[in-house]
């Protein structure tokens, strides 16, 4: 990580302590959250905001600071103990290239090196403490094939080979060592592309296509086996529970359990071996959705809520916690700073 950067942050903290003389620390005492009940395959009436705390036995939703600024349909990942933030839509509709990060064990954001260009529904992923963007869209809608690529020691930006298929609303995800998008739309279609990025190479290579294409989905890894999970077609009355499994080794798919409900403009995070799908959106509202899928049974669990429903929103996962962020609150163009943290304690 930036050594400037991290001393800037940790300066900030020091402030913080001496203001208000009795400064606890978010992962010993974290601002607690309302957390809705409803678990259902239909989007929330009203979003809830702080503050409360829900439990369902070992499952906890707590709230963090509030991302600098609302934003969605953006990407998140975790290097280290930080949350990067990544591009989206701002409130008037502006075409975001902003990238913030989180310092989870300081609940304290900052800024970097913005995107070269302003992007939103783009995939991104983490290789060798880099971070990859790929795809998305830029001002007026116009689909992206670029690569960007950024390294936080140096806080710069350089671009990588472009992707084949240049595109918006994919899913982006590492497995040894290769970076695949999957998915996604351009021009009004929905795709099943799968190209497959090595980045010491910086080449691409087009692998088996997803049975069904789709966009607005989310994914997840688990035993180095792609999970690609919901999503829709074209309007927001075409939410899919679609669950289709992809194995590099054999450039294989398969179909899995449904997700329980159907649902796109979704994101995934993998936590403990087990996949967890949050929000989504459909004409009459957001969803407030938390499902849980187990590869190891093929079988799929309801958990506890989000506490604020969103869509475009973004999730990345260190430690016990996941951190949901940002999104909007209603469907089509809205934001939110919303950062809630999803901490899964293990009985025993």
């Amino acid at each position: 990580m930036l050594s400037r950067r991290r001393l800037a942050l940790w300066l900030v903290f020091i402030v913080a302590v001496t203001l208000s003389g009795a400064f606890a620390l978010f992962s010993l005492t974290p601002a607690p959250l309302i957390a809705t009940t409803t678990m259902s395959s239909t989007p929330a009436r009203t979003t809830t905001t702080a503050p409360l705390v829900t439990t369902v036995e070992q499952f906890i939703w707590m709230r963090g600071a509030d991302m600098l600024t609302p934003r969605t349909e953006v990407a998140a990942v975790a290097l280290e103990n930080e949350v990067f933030v990544i591009g989206g839509f701002e409130g008037n509709g502006s075409v975001s290239g902003q990238v913030e990060v989180y310092d989870t064990s300081a609940d304290l954001w900052t800024e970097v090196s913005p995107l070269p260009v302003g992007l939103h529904h783009v995939g991104a992923g983490v290789f060798n403490g880099k971070i990859y963007v790929i795809g998305g869209y830029m001002e007026g809608w116009v689909p992206s094939n670029a690569v960007w690529i950024y390294d936080p020691e140096n806080d710069t930006w350089t671009s990588g080979s472009k992707m084949p298929t240049s595109r918006g609303a994919l899913t982006v995800q590492v497995i040894d060592g290769m970076i695949y998008a999957v998915g996604g739309t351009r021009g009004g279609s929905d795709l099943s592309t799968n190209e497959a990025y090595d980045p010491l190479a910086d080449t691409w290579a087009t692998r088996a296509p997803m049975p069904t294409a789709r966009e607005h989905l989310a994914s997840g890894v688990v035993n180095g086996k792609l999970y690609v999970i919901g999503g829709r077609t074209g309007s927001l009355t075409s939410n899919m529970n679609v669950n289709e499994e992809y194995d590099p080794a054999s450039d294989s798919w398969s179909k899995k359990a449904p997700m329980p409900s159907k649902r796109g403009g979704i994101v995934g995070a993998t936590l403990n071996g087990l996949i967890y799908i949050f929000g989504g959106e459909a004409p009459t509202g957001t969803f407030n959705n938390n499902e849980e899928y187990d590869p190891k049974t093929d079988s799929w669990t309801v958990r506890v809520p989000m506490p604020t429903a969103r869509h475009g929103l973004a999730a990345a996962s260190i430690g016990d916690r996941i951190f949901v962020l940002g999104g909007g609150t209603s469907p089509g163009l809205s934001v939110s700073a919303v950062n809630e943290i999803f901490v899964i304690r293990k009985k025993g």
